[in-house]
């Protein structure tokens, strides 16, 4: 199989690590690169473009926001699955995706909403 088609199917197969930020620089890059921010109740979305042909997910549920550790893990878990089923869909970008105080209160359907429409939102932002 080439590269360029495994890469295909592995888009829509999984959550690779080549689709996560994994270092802090890869986190300041968005934080200083005059980032893309989308608000929802839920989280706050922040994005640069990138030079891959893919966008990269990285997930920040601080402690101070979330208290419970069974909370933070349900937060990113829905977060990676809604980006893994969205990912062919967005666009280019570099993503951090902040959690808001308040987010663990709501259930999971609501939380997996807001990220489909912060999805939407970025790629209309990204298309201007």
């Amino acid at each position: 199989m080439s590269g360029k088609r495994a890469c295909e199917k592995q888009l829509l197969a999984d959550f690779p690590t080549s689709l996560r930020l994994l270092t802090a620089e890869d986190y300041k890059r968005v934080f200083n690169k005059n980032p893309v921010k989308l608000v929802c109740p839920p989280y706050t979305l922040l994005a640069v473009p990138n030079l891959e042909d893919f966008p990269r997910l990285g997930l920040i549920v601080a402690k101070k926001n979330v208290r419970n550790a069974v909370d933070r893990n349900r937060i990113k878990r829905l977060a990676r699955e809604s980006f893994r089923l969205n990912q062919h869909q967005i666009p280019a970008y570099d993503i951090v995706l902040l959690a808001r105080r308040g987010s663990s209160q709501l259930p999971n359907k609501v939380l997996f909403g807001h990220l489909e429409q912060l999805w939407i939102r970025l790629q209309k932002r990204a298309s201007k």
